[in-house]
């Protein structure tokens, strides 16, 4: 059997902790950036450009000061990491490139700039090779800090007003601090994989081996508080992950058994939140509950876990002892299996219907889904099935570079059965074909199989602690996968950064061979074309996180000063040259003080920009009907309506314009207006 870990003085600790720092120096900036991804779990979960672009350029001087004060011998880096990186770099410029074809370049521009921010996430964690403390320093120091902000969430939603209650809890589920119920959930469940996995490793100390044990417990719970259907379907899905593909099985199995017995006690009384409703409001009582349950629960499942991690390193077992006891938890293992498998047959009843109804409640809609009981056994109702039926008929329509990066949202308009009007095709799988095409998708596997080959070596290291963070890296990258399959999360920073983390992690503990001595690491060329592609990138990043920025500044004071706003919003139309945002803004202000001369010029500004746009050419169509212009505007309002077919309000200013009569811009607008306030 190994040797446990002693217990260390501070000194020693302090010594031990720089000597890991030394032996594997780029975990410093790789722990900058694990502080950056917390930050932007914090608010909307790094979602608006103006979080995570700056963010970008902090990942990319992460990148450059690893480059430049490390150093990096690029012949050490293993070859599945270097096609890894080659190849998500490919895809990357594809992005760029597509801007060229892409109808609503300005989107494929943002989308084009997320993308190439996962690039520099990955190598900056996957170029430098690391050691087992180092790594489980960086996934640990994530993981616990995720903890502690779920900790956090936790207490704030229970120490809320009443009325504050329902802002972050609208109809019973969790919206703070992601904005998004599902990706709420993904953001906790993300950390709870790597959690729960870290906690099996017999390297870490036992007391931290219990606090990420009860942590992994509150981070399920409160991911449950969302009621995200995605999360529950990724999860049988996970377990056949890990249990197929990562060693260590009956370790993992001895750590879910308690952790999983402390998440089905609180559940009842998590899921009676959004279950038991009054009036549509929930109860302040019913989080309380909750919140005391949660708590107690990942309270009992820590101390349970440190008492078992604490005696299995002070007591050593004989080999044939220790062989008794694995066997006997992979009876248990088994035997639980069989349980589970009779126990989901018998609640699921027949499977044949209940697949039926699945896939009826997935081709529907929302409104084939049952009123009653939890909504997470509800069904399959969304608007999803439509979302896949327009992306695959993009995808064959554009089949080898696709239509463009985050150039989804024009086509679904023109073509959509339902009243959703999503902006991603909500799959990471889907998002790939449709927007850059079969020669996007092949690059964007290559990359991937190669580091998944690059990471999976780690799992051969010899240091086991090594093999836990590798088997823990994974886990909680193939999380944002599985769950990212059915929905937008590649759009998220705060989700789609520290998956890129976790996978580049991996790599970095691949087996690779040592520096040579004197090896020459960068030639001057490559210097020169490093340093060009630096400045091209941010200033890639920085131009329309700057542009947004004036953006949102002339939405706050327009009321106030116009003239200000609209210098700012000109300011923003030059900083991004390619986006129509901020001639739609300026538009928009401009009806809202009767200047309909104005407005149209800058409505038909950002025509000229994204010639798709339908509210400019609704807004425009609009505008010429209160002229007069009767046939200018059943040019317009007619274009609108073929943009977007079901659009209602459309279709009554056509059919008011084409009677003769004309349409009131102050009442459209207030429509568009309450129309968008029922959808937030």
């Amino acid at each position: 059997m190994s040797t446990p870990p002693q217990s260390q003085a501070p000194g020693s600790a302090k010594a031990s902790f720089l000597v890991t720092l030394r032996a594997a120096p780029a975990t410093v900036p790789a722990l900058v950036a694990m502080a950056l991804f917390v930050v932007w779990a914090t608010d909307q979960t790094g979602y608006p450009v103006t979080h995570w672009a700056p963010g970008g350029l902090i990942v990319l001087a992460l990148l450059g000061l690893a480059l430049g004060v490390v150093g990096l011998d690029v012949r050490a880096v293993p070859l599945p990491v270097k096609i890894a990186v080659g190849a998500l770099a490919g895809y990357t410029a594809l992005s760029f490139a597509s801007i060229l074809w892409a109808a609503v370049p300005g989107d494929a521009w943002e989308g084009a700039n997320r993308t190439l921010l996962y690039l520099l996430v990955f190598a900056l964690f996957a170029l430098w090779p690391q050691r087992g403390r180092s790594a489980a320093l960086l996934l640990g120091a994530w993981v616990l800090a995720m903890i502690g902000l779920a900790a956090f969430v936790a207490l704030h939603v229970d120490a809320a007003a009443a009325r504050s209650l329902q802002l972050l809890l609208p109809e019973g589920r969790l919206l703070y601090p992601a904005g998004y119920v599902n990706a709420n959930a993904a953001m906790w469940l993300m950390a709870f994989w790597p959690s729960l996995l870290l906690a099996r490793s017999e390297r870490l100390p036992w007391g931290l081996r219990g606090v990420l044990a009860g942590g992994a417990v509150l981070l399920a719970e409160v991911a449950l508080l969302s009621q995200s259907r995605g999360s529950l379907f990724s999860t049988p899905v996970m377990l056949v992950l890990v249990f197929a593909l990562l060693p260590g099985r009956v370790r993992t199995f001895a750590v879910l058994v308690p952790v999983a017995a402390g998440i089905g006690v609180a559940a009842p009384a998590v899921l009676r939140v959004g279950d038991h409703l009054k009036n549509g409001l929930v109860q302040p009582a019913a989080i309380h509950s909750a919140t005391v349950a949660t708590f107690a629960a990942a309270l009992v499942v820590g101390l349970v876990v440190a008492i078992g991690a604490a005696v299995e390193q002070r007591r050593s077992f004989s080999p044939s002892a220790a062989k008794r006891v694995h066997r006997s938890v992979a009876a248990l293992a088994a035997l639980a299996l069989v349980a589970i498998l009779v126990g989901g047959l018998a609640a699921a009843g027949n499977p044949v219907k209940r697949i039926e109804h699945g896939w009826h409640t997935f081709k529907v809609g929302y409104s084939a889904d049952s009123t009653t009981g939890s909504r997470l056994v509800s069904g399959l109702g969304s608007q999803r099935y439509d979302f896949y039926r327009v992306a695959l008929d993009e995808f064959v329509a554009h089949p080898l570079v696709g239509i463009g990066a985050d150039n989804f949202a024009e086509p679904y308009l023109e073509h959509r059965r339902s009243d959703d009007f999503p902006h991603y095709p909500h799959s990471v799988e889907l998002r790939t074909l449709v927007q850059t095409g079969v020669i996007g998708a092949l690059l964007a596997l290559v990359g991937l199989g190669g580091a998944l080959v690059g990471a999976m070596r780690g799992l051969r290291q010899s240091d086991p602690l090594a093999r836990a963070v590798v088997a823990a890296a994974l886990a909680g990258f193939a999380y944002w996968v599985v769950h990212g399959s059915f929905d937008w999360f590649w759009e998220f920073a705060g989700l789609g950064a520290p998956a890129f983390a976790m996978l580049g992690l991996a790599c970095a503990l691949s087996p690779r061979e040592l520096p040579r001595p004197g090896a020459r690491h960068v030639g001057r060329l490559g210097i020169t074309v490093g340093v060009v592609l630096a400045l091209v990138a941010a200033a890639s990043l920085t131009a329309p996180w700057l542009s947004q920025l004036q953006v949102q500044s002339a939405a706050r004071i327009w009321t106030k000063s116009p003239q200000a706003a609209y210098s700012r919003l000109s300011d923003a139309a030059q900083l991004n040259p390619l986006s129509d945002e901020a001639y739609s803004v300026a538009g928009s202000i401009a009806l809202r003080f009767g200047d309909l001369t104005r407005a149209d010029h800058e409505f038909a500004l950002a025509l000229e920009r994204t010639p798709g746009d339908v509210y400019a050419t609704l807004e425009r169509g609009a505008i010429a009907s209160s002229e007069n212009d009767r046939g200018r505007a059943l040019e317009l309002l007619g274009q609108a309506a073929r943009l977007d077919p079901r659009d209602p309000l459309t279709r009554q200013a056509l059919r008011l314009t084409k009677e003769g009569k004309r349409v009131s811009i102050e009442e459209l607008n207030r429509s568009i207006l309450r129309n968008a306030q029922q959808l937030e």
